[in-house]
């Protein structure tokens, strides 16, 4: 039993709530009248209906926070249920004449578990009238597919199913629009192999095919020029080189990358940037990045000659330093890939000798806050809308000191060189939903 009685307390008691305890008696719960003989006075009716908005302002707040998590998980179940849902659809297709009624149910509930996906999108997506579309369709399809469990052969079949074969589709292509993302979790690391000095770097090519997946080991980040060439993680594992490539300048730092076939890294002593074609055997340009400190003028935390930082993601080349002009302060380059040519800068806030390393995933530029033990990634830069906030994302810093951290977006993971240990992190991102108005 409850009862609520809607009585001021200025007038007298209030009933808040009442219940029966196993005894049978009547529990209640009371609010006294206020005694306060100014309770009338101006101030304290303002200071009462302040402290009213800052406790629905914190109840709002936590709602939104709980929904929001909520959401994020069901985002991360959609791809799931469309795949259970393209099986059950096979397997329908291979025994029709043997169409019962216990299949039409599994296809209910595969639909019923679709439902709470829509109210995903419709929070996240700035069409609202593409979902309203999705949330009929599976409504009509999900009435459809009742009638039919209760009288079997009422409907066409066949037509019934392209319908829904037409909605998979269409999600699909919703879900390939996925295809970049804010980062959400570190996990991990794997440790792939212990090899090295305490700092170098090892990579893969983010636009080789599926069947390339050749790595690059580069040991030192100073007085070496030797890169040597695996033909797979498995023969980087087991030491079975295929090439070395002996390069014509010695690098600078641990902050290289393969791209596109050719590695690009800063040449020792200098602020210019090198290509080298890893098929030709050749540099293929060199240019010099204007105002860039190098040297350990403008280093990460953990020094190195680590000052410029070359680095690629799901958009392209960049490059991340600190000039003079931006008062040590990160700034933000992309680079032409077969030039060098800055194409366009972002000036940051965040002082570069205070982060520990940073990466680029779709545009965004993510620093760390130290290389040593409790690390995690603090600071991230938008460069679609050209703002920064703060974050609080932790990752296992396993063996105490990372000298590189480079996203690879083929392999949606981050490349560590953590200690003499070379490893591995996965990355979560949330993803954002592009509409044709988006474009």
């Amino acid at each position: 039993l409850m009862l609520i009685t809607q009585i001021s307390p200025k007038e007298g008691w209030q009933v808040y709530s009442s219940a029966q305890d196993p005894d049978g008696r009547c529990i209640c719960t009371v609010v006294a009248p206020e005694q306060n003989l100014c309770s009338r006075d101006a101030k304290s009716r303002q200071l009462r209906q302040l402290l009213e908005k800052v406790q629905n302002m914190s109840q709002s707040i936590e709602v939104l926070n709980l929904r929001t998590q909520r959401d994020f998980q069901y985002v991360l179940k959609m791809e799931t249920q469309m795949k259970g849902l393209k099986a059950k659809f096979r397997q329908i297709e291979d025994d029709r004449k043997t169409l019962m009624t216990k299949h039409f149910q599994e296809l209910k509930e595969k639909m019923d578990e679709l439902l709470p996906l829509i109210p995903v999108l419709e929070q996240y997506k700035t069409d609202a009238k593409l979902i309203t579309q999705f949330k009929e369709e599976i409504r009509n399809l999900s009435a459809v597919l009742t009638g039919i469990q209760e009288e079997i052969g009422a409907y066409d079949y066949e037509e019934l199913h392209q319908r829904v074969l037409s909605l998979e589709t269409r999600l699909r292509d919703c879900m390939k629009k996925l295809t970049c993302g804010k980062l959400m979790k570190i996990t991990g690391p794997v440790t792939v192999k212990t090899s090295g000095t305490r700092f170098g770097a090892w990579m893969t090519d983010p636009l080789a095919s599926e069947k390339n997946n050749r790595v690059w080991y580069m040991d030192s980040y100073t007085n070496n020029k030797i890169v040597r060439e695996y033909k797979s993680i498995a023969d980087f594992v087991s030491g079975a080189e295929s090439r070395t490539y002996n390069l014509p300048f010695k690098w600078a730092g641990t902050n290289h990358v393969v791209y596109n076939g050719s590695l690009y890294f800063n040449k020792y002593q200098s602020n210019i940037i090198i290509k080298y074609s890893f098929d030709m055997g050749r540099v293929l340009a060199q240019r010099s990045l204007e105002y860039a400190g190098f040297h350990n003028v403008y280093p990460y935390t953990w020094g190195g000659f680590s000052d410029i930082d070359l680095m690629a993601d799901e958009i392209g080349l960049w490059a991340v330093y600190a000039t003079n002009q931006n008062a040590g302060n990160i700034v933000i380059s992309q680079l032409n890939q077969d030039t060098l040519e800055v194409m366009k800068s972002w000036s940051t806030g965040y002082p570069k000798r205070s982060a520990g390393e940073s990466f680029m995933i779709c545009g965004t530029l993510y620093v760390t806050n130290s290389h040593l033990t409790g690390a995690k990634v603090y600071y991230s830069y938008s460069t679609k809308t050209s703002t920064y906030e703060y974050t609080d994302i932790p990752f296992h810093n396993q063996y105490f000191h990372i000298s590189m951290l480079d996203y690879n977006a083929r392999d949606r993971a981050l490349y560590a060189w953590n200690n003499g240990h070379q490893v591995l992190f996965n990355v979560t991102l949330f993803h954002i939903i592009k509409t044709e108005d988006d474009t």
